[in-house]
């Protein structure tokens, strides 16, 4: 019955350094046969990737999944954009919390969970360049005082 287990396809490093993540949710994502095949390869890119919820659905707009080599005639648009898949009542929350709070719907990972490609969204309250600043500081002291400790 396929591989059990959750195998990390890829990350989306970036958000991270330029957002706070408030929550994680997990969805599935909606796939033609050779994308399913170019996501196990590892050949794709959550760079500039966004999630946007349009008449109650929500979608994936950026995500760049490279053609499958050996996909021919089957092959897809490597940035189309592509459905996730959550339950109506997460959907809306989260459509509320984007449309009033300032918070933005951000791809973490993608990942397999036993066979079926899922994505990690993160609902995400953008960071201002300070910020990322300080975390840089508090990154590098950290550093620092665990360099300090194993000295000792």
């Amino acid at each position: 019955m396929g591989k059990k287990g959750v195998k990390i396809a890829a990350q989306n490093r970036k958000a991270r350094h330029d957002y706070y993540v408030q929550e994680k949710y997990e969805a599935g994502i909606e796939l033609a046969g050779t994308e399913v095949k170019s996501v196990r390869a590892g050949t794709l890119n959550l760079k500039d990737s966004y999630c946007s919820v349009k008449d109650g659905e929500l979608f994936v707009l950026g995500l760049h999944i490279s053609p499958y080599e050996k996909g021919n005639i089957f092959n897809k648009d490597p940035v189309r954009p592509r459905r996730l898949l959550m339950h109506k009542r997460e959907i809306r929350k989260l459509h509320a919390l984007v449309k009033q709070d300032g918070f933005t719907l951000v791809p973490l990972s993608v990942y397999f969970k036993d066979a079926r490609v899922k994505v990690e969204v993160g609902l995400c309250k953008g960071k201002k360049n300070y910020d990322k600043r300080d975390a840089a500081a508090q990154r590098d002291a950290k550093r620092e005082m665990d360099r300090a400790m194993k000295a000792r």
